[in-house]
């Protein structure tokens, strides 16, 4: 019973403090222009908070869904990600691939933004997985870099050091041009994307 009651709380605990840390920061935006075209946001794992309010600033209204894993951190990514109206895509890359590959050029298809962690969800850091390649290449959409660098936060022991800003500080956030990997190979299309990944990264 107090399991069940903490999975079901937690989210909204979490929600409300995240919500507090960033309304809070001073918040700075490097934004390009909006072409209105679906995207594949590109995002770190460890970063993926901050793009809550990095894609909510840039694209007031605009539908998005997240792929999200099926193991227990993602049951609570996912509960969090719906309080700020982000849709899952749930799935693995080890079980499944296929029909999470179907669902997710199905919604780019409909206009649908698709929000990807290349590194997660077990790493290693900042690493790019075939996934990413495969979703662009299928669907012919282009993709889009974001990033966040808080100047006060805390960084946790985690595989993939995952970051949560402190309160009361300031918070650059970053999102690339959009570009193609059409008819790269795929160790080209990878290092291409890690390298704008990148250029707003904390190291």
């Amino acid at each position: 019973m107090w399991k069940k009651l903490q999975k079901t709380i937690a989210p909204y605990i979490l929600y409300l403090i995240v919500k507090f840390i960033y309304a809070t920061n001073k918040k700075v935006y490097h934004h390009p222009k909006d072409d209105k075209e679906p995207f594949i946001l590109c995002m770190w794992h460890g970063d993926l908070l901050s793009q809550i309010f990095n894609y909510g600033y840039f694209r007031k209204g605009w539908a998005i869904k997240a792929l999200i894993s099926e193991n227990r951190d993602g049951e609570m990514i996912a509960k969090i990600a719906k309080l700020f109206n982000c849709g899952a895509i749930r799935g693995s890359s080890s079980k499944g691939a296929a029909k999470v590959l179907i669902n997710t050029l199905k919604e780019l298809k409909s206009g649908i933004d698709v929000a990807i962690t290349p590194d997660g969800p077990r790493g290693p850091r900042y690493s790019i997985a075939d996934g990413i390649v495969a979703i662009s290449q299928k669907s012919g959409k282009n993709i889009r870099c974001f990033n966040a660098i808080p100047s006060k936060y805390w960084q946790f022991n985690s595989w993939d050091k995952f970051v949560l800003p402190k309160p009361f500080g300031k918070i650059d956030f970053y999102i690339s041009e959009p570009f193609s990997v059409k008819d790269m190979e795929l160790e080209d299309a990878k290092s291409l994307i890690k390298t704008k990944m990148l250029q707003h990264s904390l190291i």
